[in-house]
């Protein structure tokens, strides 16, 4: 995210000349959905943006406990600036002006860092695989794109295979403040990963549904 959308557009054509595939938003209120409905491996974010400081957006990414890094850019150069910044959350930073080829050489080490492009998938008998170093998943050997909602669901409800899950247990953990905690939310989020990892969306395999109590995961 930054203020300037020919830095933006600027940047992204060399990451994506690198391979990575680049989102952009120019505002922070932007950035912050796509932060919540996409599932990103790495925040490039300016310390200037017009309606929310990257500050701020540090601090609420940080809050939420996402553990996304990010790399900070800013024009502010002072040690003290550059100190703050770690302080604020961020993992790595870059001052202005800066050359593209460092931005990529120090996305590609934050990725290496992270462990991003690890190959890793926890697998499941019901042909169900997920690696939670890169958030993807994949079901009988397929990728699958799933919401940034949809995979904290799945994630969470890998690390205890059969437990069972109530809605409320999963509107605390998984749905943004922003939204209203309804138990229907819940339950859309439900059918649409059912017909994303089901073979048959109507009699499910893998979310199996508990009446009366909430959701679990078959293995």
């Amino acid at each position: 995210m930054d203020d300037e959308e020919k830095i933006c557009e600027f940047i992204a054509a060399f990451l994506i000349k690198e391979g990575h595939n680049v989102s952009i938003a120019n505002l922070g209120e932007e950035g912050i959905k796509k932060i919540n409905n996409e599932n990103i491996d790495l925040i490039i974010l300016d310390r200037m943006i017009p309606d929310i400081s990257g500050d701020d957006i540090c601090k609420i990414i940080k809050n939420k406990n996402i553990k996304t890094p990010i790399i900070m850019i800013t024009a502010k150069t002072e040690i003290d600036d550059r100190v703050e910044g770690f302080e604020l959350g961020c993992d790595d930073y870059i001052c202005k002006p800066f050359s593209p080829k460092e931005m990529v050489v120090r996305v590609n080490a934050m990725l290496r860092r992270c462990n991003i492009n690890s190959s890793e998938y926890m697998k499941f008998n019901n042909g169900l695989e997920v690696n939670k170093n890169i958030r993807k998943v994949k079901i009988r050997g397929e990728d699958i794109e799933l919401t940034k909602t949809e995979y904290e669901i799945i994630e969470l409800m890998t690390r205890n295979p059969h437990k069972i899950y109530t809605r409320e247990e999963l509107l605390e953990k998984v749905i943004d403040e922003s939204y209203d905690k309804l138990d229907r939310v819940i339950d859309t989020h439900i059918k649409n990963l059912r017909k994303k990892i089901e073979i048959d969306s109507k009699k499910p395999k893998i979310i199996k549904t508990v009446y009366g109590v909430g959701y679990k995961l078959e293995n």
